[in-house]
């Protein structure tokens, strides 16, 4: 569906040439939901940008829905841009036109019938849930149903790809779950193909099926959303799972624990799929002369299953906590010792 081969992007400045990409390859199936992560300054967005032709590589290859976008010009381009819609996050409606005519607008320069645009424009409002919102300006409208506008005008002419530029930023968390809930069913009616680039790992876990992880041009880390959170290899990536898994007072607690328990060890647990579902503690209590204390923890679910991270403190004798972590490894699960006695 989409190929980006040795991709590279290079803008002049002032003080000299910046490598906005640098050699990114990348290969995107057909009905998938990829997300590409990054901070500000990553390059995700000149990356997307490339990806509907907004932006033309330096050097390398750009084919969508296979048309080489990064070749193609005029007429040719275009067309092309038919099959590739996107959505924008501060939504970029038209303020003079209510929601019926921003779902209509590209449905008109691309000649539709007006017949033909009613009943489309019907079946999109339905589809994003704006029934009874159809004559409000985006005056009118909150956060989260200009979005929805958005999308229900980039899916206006049957796109075969929808890419997501920080299309959550702007939205409070409540409305923003909301939104990735349409992206995922869209995704599965319509078997469309959707890339979104975010700097929130909450996003890349709430709807991803694969996840690119991207730092100064280049792409550090890329595999299914669960394989990254089970193992995250790159630094940055580390810090991007820890947005998910850990919550922000992690290591002043971690800390505090440590003061608190000098005897026995902190240990941090770590579980993937149906290891987060299975009654560890409750087995650790009764096959081992230790104590359990449950410190902190927090599971969440990606679209292939559950992640999650544990704090416990162990104490007893070091050969019984020896013989429950020994136990704990058995078991899939992650073991990090963040003190010792």
């Amino acid at each position: 569906m989409i190929s980006i081969k040795n991709a590279k992007k290079i803008f002049a400045t002032k003080k000299g040439k910046v490598n906005a990409v640098d050699q990114v390859n990348l290969e995107i199936k057909e009905g998938e939901i990829f997300g590409v992560i990054g901070y500000s300054g990553a390059g995700k967005s000149t990356l997307i940008r490339m990806l509907n032709g907004l932006e033309i590589p330096t050097e390398g290859s750009v084919v969508v829905a296979n048309n080489e976008v990064s070749r193609i010009k005029g007429s040719d381009l275009r067309k092309a841009r038919q099959e590739i819609s996107m959505i924008f996050q501060h939504f970029n409606l038209l303020w003079s036109r209510n929601v019926r005519e921003n779902i209509a607008f590209p449905l008109e320069i691309a000649g539709v019938s007006k017949q033909e645009r009613i009943k489309r424009v019907d079946e999109l409002i339905r589809l994003v849930g704006l029934e009874g919102r159809e004559d409000a300006y985006p005056s009118q409208l909150s956060g989260g149903q200009k979005q929805r506008v958005g999308i229900a005008r980039a899916l206006a002419n049957n796109p075969k790809v929808l890419l997501c530029d920080e299309a959550t930023s702007a939205l409070d968390p409540q409305t923003t779950d909301s939104i990735l809930e349409l992206l995922v069913d869209i995704n599965e009616r319509l078997g469309l193909t959707i890339v979104l680039i975010t700097h929130e790992m909450h996003v890349i876990r709430k709807i991803c099926h694969r996840v690119a992880v991207m730092e100064n041009g280049q792409i550090v880390e890329e595999g299914p959303v669960l394989e990254v959170f089970k193992n995250p290899a790159a630094p940055i990536t580390k810090r991007f799972v820890q947005q998910v898994t850990e919550p922000e007072e992690t290591k002043e607690t971690v800390q505090h624990l440590l003061d608190l328990y000098p005897q026995g060890q902190v240990i941090q647990l770590g579980f993937v799929g149906e290891a987060a579902e299975q009654p560890l503690i409750t087995n650790l209590i009764r096959h081992y002369s230790v104590t359990v204390n449950i410190l902190q923890g927090k599971i969440s679910q990606t679209q292939k299953g559950s992640y999650g991270t544990l704090f416990i403190h162990l104490d007893g004798e070091q050969t019984e906590i020896a013989k429950a972590i020994d136990y704990i490894h058995s078991q899939n699960v992650g073991v990090e010792v963040i003190s010792n006695a």
